[in-house]
């Protein structure tokens, strides 16, 4: 597996397996098993995912080496604040049956997000994570955050595909040392996502499917990706994408269908920012 190396020098896989949207314990722990045994080794889950639990007993139950899995996980709006995020950190420890996790987020910038950064950074000095970061966080409040922090986010996780590819905020990142992440890589098949035509076209010249082209196109311009699926033939299409690579017209004409829009939500709408530090209290 490719990897990215971070800011503070430890080795990222560029692509892994999300579980965002399977709260159901059975059905968690079937599938993080499941793609542990197609091959992903990233796991990135959420307090808010309420499956951390499930997460962890799939990979106590794998056999795989603990060193081997590279986990994330990230603290919700409810736990913001220094000491209920501290608190928080060692509770999702417990649920993910592990004495570190790789990587630890904030998920939205919403509260006490300095708070949480601070509780962050002394799980990180104790070693209860291996890298910290942030999730959601737009070049302004990524600026604003990373003058005042000691310790540089390594990752900042983001609305990140072919109609948001958000290349403003990479261009920020990259000045900051801060390596983008996406969530959302096919945008949950919005704006008739698997039926582009020029990723179709692209798609038929490597013999690949359109998610396959998606899932080139972010990591061949060096952004982390995390796709979900809860089907086995899908789970190893999506891992299967390291034996092509796209021409520089192919990645032309997919930077081309960039919107620099969201396809979900704005943190600069105030019923959105309302509605989430609703969720927070």
């Amino acid at each position: 597996m490719q990897t990215v190396k971070l800011n503070n020098g430890i080795e990222m896989p560029i692509l892994g397996f999300g579980v965002y949207q399977v709260p159901d314990h059975n059905e968690c722990e079937r599938v993080v098993s499941e793609a542990l045994d197609v091959g992903y080794r990233l796991i990135d889950t959420a307090q808010a995912y309420n499956n951390e639990e499930a997460v962890g007993s799939a990979i106590k139950k794998s056999g795989f080496d603990r060193k081997d899995i590279f986990l994330v996980t990230k603290i919700w709006i409810s736990n913001a604040g220094e000491e209920k995020a501290y608190k928080s950190i060692d509770e999702s420890l417990r649920k993910l049956q592990t004495d570190y996790v790789d990587l630890l987020l904030i998920h939205q910038p919403i509260g006490d997000y300095y708070g949480t950064y601070r509780a962050m950074g002394k799980a990180y000095k104790e070693g209860k994570t291996r890298a910290i970061g942030i999730s959601n966080f737009y070049p302004d409040r990524f600026v604003d955050l990373s003058n005042f922090v000691e310790i540089q986010p390594a990752i900042n996780q983001v609305e990140t595909h072919v109609f948001q590819q958000q290349k403003l905020a990479r261009e920020i990142m990259k000045k900051y040392n801060t390596q983008i992440m996406s969530w959302g890589p096919f945008a949950e098949g919005r704006n008739n996502y698997f039926q582009n035509e020029i990723l179709k076209e692209i798609g038929a010249k490597y013999g690949k499917s359109v998610a396959q082209v998606a899932l080139r196109f972010l990591t061949q311009e060096g952004v982390i990706v995390i796709p979900k699926s809860t089907h086995r033939n899908r789970m190893e299409e999506n891992i299967n994408i390291f034996d092509f690579e796209l021409s520089s017209e192919d990645l032309d004409k997919i930077r081309a269908l960039d919107t620099g829009k969201s396809l979900f939500f704005s943190h600069y709408d105030p019923e959105t920012v309302e509605f989430l530090a609703s969720l927070g209290k």
